[in-house]
C-alpha cells in the first residue's frame, strides 16, 4: 500500500513510479482523508508494506501528514512493515527521525527511509525559488532509476536511512523546522492580483478544500497545507504569497514520465 500526500506533483510521480514496482493501490491523501483523518479506516492486504511518500517541509514531516498517521486508523498496520520515501529538492535535514517517531508512537514498524531529489518548488521566502528548466530536467529524469533502486531496497526489507541529510541536519530539523510550522505557515498573505481570470482551478484542486470563490475571487480559509499547488497551477500566474513569489517561477509537474 502506497500512501501519498503531494502538493505540487513531485511526491505523486514518484507514487506512481513506485506503484509501477510494487502494483497496488496509490492513496491519494487530499480531501476528507486530510480533513478528518480519525474518520479515515483503511486496510493493508495481507503481506503488503506501508510506503509513505510525502514532500519535505522544511527539513520535516508535513504537519498534515503528521496529523493522519497520529490519527488514522489503518487495519493490518502493526503487522507489517513502514517506509518512507520523502521528496525533497536539495536535502531533508533528520525528517526521517520525525516520521520513524510518529509511526512508531503507533506502534508500527519503521524500517528503511529513503529521499529522493525533485525540483524545487517552494517559492515563499527570500532567495528560495524554483529550478532552472535544465535542473528540473536532470532531476525528473533521474527519478525512475532512484525509485528502482529504493523499490529494490524495500523489497529486501531495508533497514536504515538511505537519504540526504544536508549539512547542519540536526539543527535545521530541530530548529527551523518547529519555527517554520509555528511562523511560516500562514495562509493570510496569500491573494490574487488583476490578472486573476475567475477560472477556480485554485479553489478545485486544493487538497484541503481550502478555497472557495467568493465574487469570482478566490479566498483562503485556516486549513492551509501550504503545498502552494494552488500557486504553481495558476495559469493565468495570479496567485501571489505576500510580496516574497514576486518574480519567481512556476513549476508544473507531468502528470506522468512514460
Amino acid at each position: 500500500m502506497i500512501i501519498c500526500f503531494s502538493g505540487t506533483g513531485n511526491s505523486r510521480l514518484v507514487a506512481l513510479e513506485l506503484q509501477r514496482h510494487f502494483g497496488g493501490e496509490v492513496i491519494l491523501l487530499e480531501g476528507e482523508l486530510l480533513l478528518h483523518p480519525s474518520r479515515t479506516v483503511l486496510e493493508v492486504p495481507r503481506g503488503n508494506d506501508v510506503i509513505w511518500v510525502f514532500p519535505v517541509y522544511s527539513w520535516g514531516v508535513p504537519p498534515v501528514v503528521a496529523r493522519f498517521i497520529r490519527r488514522c486508523k489503518i487495519k493490518g498496520a502493526h503487522e507489517c512493515r513502514h517506509f518512507m520515501v520523502c521528496t525533497c529538492g536539495d536535502d531533508i535535514g533528520r525528517a526521517d527521525d520525525r516520521w520513524r517517531n510518529l509511526v512508531g508512537r503507533r506502534g508500527w514498524n519503521p524500517r528503511g527511509a529513503f529521499s529522493v531529489t525533485m525540483p524545487n518548488t517552494y517559492v515563499c521566502m527570500k532567495g528560495f525559488d524554483t529550478d532552472s528548466s535544465e535542473v528540473e530536467k536532470r532531476k525528473l529524469a533521474a527519478m525512475p532509476e532512484r525509485v528502482a533502486e529504493i523499490s529494490g531496497k524495500i523489497r529486501k526489507g531495508f533497514v536504515g536511512n538511505d537519504v540526504i541529510r544536508g549539512s547542519f541536519a540536526w539543527l535545521k530539523t530541530a530548529v527551523v523546522y518547529p519555527f517554520f510550522k509555528a511562523a511560516c505557515m500562514s495562509p493570510r498573505p496569500f491573494h490574487v492580483t488583476d490578472s486573476c481570470i475567475s477560472c477556480g482551478l485554485c479553489a478545485r484542486e486544493c487538497p484541503m478544500e481550502n478555497i472557495t470563490m467568493k465574487n469570482g475571487r478566490p479566498e483562503w480559509g485556516n486549513d492551509c497545507a501550504l503545498c502552494l499547488r494552488c500557486y504553481h497551477r495558476c495559469p493565468s500566474r495570479a496567485i501571489a504569497y505576500g510580496k516574497e513569489t514576486d518574480g519567481k517561477g512556476q513549476y508544473h509537474a507531468p502528470d506522468s514520465l512514460q
